[in-house]
C-alpha cells in the first residue's frame, strides 16, 4: 500500500484509499476539468472537498501541496517513477493524466502541440477573462460605478467566444473528431458563463450555433455528467 504520509495535506484530508489518486477540489470550472478527466479516463481516485466557505485552501496543509492556494490539486500514489507525485494547476494535471494513460491527447507530435495550444488558450484566455467578467458582472455590479472594467472583460469574452465559434466550424470537437483535454478544459467555463454568471445572452454565447452544438455534445457525455458533481 502506498505511503502518503510525506504529504502534510493527508493529515487534514486522510486518504482512505491511498492506492488511488487523491483529488483535492470543488466543482468549480477549474475543479471540474480534473474530475471530468478522471471520470473519462476511468482512473480510480478519491475526492476530497476543499471548502472555500471555511478557507480550507488557506490552511497550512493545503498550502503544502499547492502554495498558490487554488484548487484543484492531486497526489498520484503511482507517479512517473513509481513513487507518489503531488501536482497543482488544472492544465498541468490534465496533461499529466493524458500522458499517464495515453488518452485524450493526440500522439502525433504536430497534433499534440495543436491540442496543447488550445489548452493554453483556455488557461491564458478563457479562464482568466471569463472569471474577471463574471466578477464584475455578478459580484461587483453594486460596488463599481465605472462601467469600464465590466465592459472590458465583456468585450474580451465576446472576442474569445468568436475565436471558438470559428474554430468549431465543421468540427465535432476542438481537435476535429478527437475529444481531448482541450474540450474538457474549455467547456466548464462556457457552462459557468451561461449558467452561474447568467450571461449567456449578454455575452452572445446563446447565439453561437457551433459553440452550442459542441457544448451540448460534451455536456451530454456520461463522464462529464458525473464529473460536474465531484466532490459532492
Amino acid at each position: 500500500m502506498p505511503d502518503l504520509s510525506d504529504f502534510p495535506i493527508t493529515s487534514r484530508w486522510p486518504a482512505t484509499m491511498p492506492d488511488r489518486i487523491q483529488l483535492y477540489s470543488l466543482p468549480t470550472p477549474n475543479g471540474i476539468k480534473v474530475s471530468v478527466a478522471l471520470e473519462e479516463l476511468g482512473l480510480p481516485y478519491e475526492a476530497h472537498r476543499v471548502s472555500f466557505d471555511t478557507n480550507d485552501q488557506m490552511t497550512p496543509e493545503f498550502l503544502s501541496l499547492n502554495p498558490n492556494n487554488k484548487i484543484p490539486a492531486i497526489i498520484d500514489p503511482d507517479g512517473p517513477d513509481g513513487t507518489p507525485l503531488g501536482l497543482f494547476e488544472s492544465g498541468a494535471i490534465l496533461v499529466y493524466l493524458a500522458e499517464k494513460t495515453g488518452r485524450l491527447l493526440p500522439q502525433d507530435p504536430r497534433r499534440r502541440y495543436e491540442c496543447l495550444q488550445w489548452l493554453m488558450f483556455q488557461m491564458g484566455g478563457v479562464g482568466p477573462m471569463f472569471g474577471q467578467f463574471g466578477h464584475f458582472h455578478k459580484f461587483a455590479a453594486d460596488k463599481v460605478t465605472d462601467p469600464y472594467p465590466r465592459e472590458r472583460y465583456l468585450n474580451e469574452t465576446k472576442r474569445l467566444l468568436g475565436v471558438l465559434e470559428q474554430r468549431l466550424d465543421g468540427r465535432a470537437y476542438i481537435m476535429d473528431d478527437d475529444y481531448t483535454i482541450a474540450d474538457i478544459a474549455i467547456v466548464p467555463w462556457l457552462r459557468t458563463l451561461g449558467g452561474f454568471y447568467e450571461a449567456g445572452a449578454l455575452s452572445g454565447l446563446d447565439t453561437l450555433p457551433n459553440v452550442q452544438r459542441w457544448m451540448k455534445s460534451c455536456l451530454e457525455r456520461p463522464a462529464f455528467q458525473r464529473g460536474i458533481a465531484i466532490p459532492a
